[in-house]
Parts: C-alpha cells; sequence; structure tokens
C-alpha cells in the first residue's frame, strides 16, 4: 500500500495549523526615513536596544519601555554623534525613527518617529 497520499495530508493539515497560532506580538524599529520629502530629517543607526546591539534591520523588540541607543548622521565634525533614547513601544508597532538635523552640517540631532505602521490587525498582546 503506498503511503503517499496520507504524508501528504499530514502535511497538509499541519500546514493548516500552522495559519492557527497565535500571531506573536513583537514590534519593529527602523532607523529609516518614511516621509522622504522631509528635508531635515536624516536617517540613524539602532546602535543597541536595551544594551544588546546587533547589525540586523529591521530590529524585533517587544513591546515596553526600551532603552535605545542611536548613532546620528554625522556632521561637518565627521564623528557621527551618539544619543541614548527611551522609547515605550507598542505591540506590533513598526517604528520609524529619524535623526531630525537644523542644517546637515549641525553634528547634533534629535530623534523623531517619523511613522508608526501597525503590522498586524489580528495581533495579540503577550500574556503578562
Amino acid at each position: 500500500m503506498n503511503n503517499t497520499p496520507m504524508a501528504v495530508l499530514a502535511l497538509l493539515a499541519l500546514s493548516g495549523l500552522h495559519g492557527c497560532a497565535t500571531t506573536p506580538s513583537f514590534s519593529q524599529l527602523v532607523g529609516e526615513r518614511f516621509f522622504v520629502t522631509k528635508l531635515d530629517t536624516y536617517p540613524l543607526v539602532i546602535a543597541a536596544v536595551d544594551g544588546s546591539s546587533s547589525t540586523i534591520s529591521p530590529k524585533f523588540v517587544e513591546p515596553g519601555v526600551r532603552q535605545l541607543v542611536l548613532q546620528g548622521p554625522s556632521g561637518a565634525a565627521g564623528i557621527p554623534p551618539v544619543l541614548n533614547y527611551t522609547l515605550d513601544v507598542k505591540p506590533c508597532t513598526r517604528y520609524y525613527i529619524v535623526a531630525v538635523k537644523a542644517s546637515p552640517l549641525d553634528n547634533n540631532f534629535t530623534p523623531r518617529i517619523d511613522h508608526e505602521m501597525l503590522l498586524s490587525s489580528d495581533c495579540k498582546a503577550a500574556p503578562n
């Protein structure tokens, strides 16, 4: 007897169960501009989240208050400035974080949330 049809049915059943799993509540942090027409904004580097650094973008984080280390664009001095920033992250949200500078030559910057995007409408918050 051939077991191939049973194996195919088992795989289809398992793939169907995958869709019933709860959606994770992770959020994402991106150091890029969402609105590219704003001339006073610049992309930045999210150097660390809660003391942990990674080169992966977007950064996947759990909801809650997060401590970010942001590296802004370099100005006339040529040295990229670094700034600590606190962000209260909502579940299932992608944050586009940018640097706002008065002038392209200025070394100082202020971080700003350029855009918040809901990742999933059926997202479930993680249990406490």
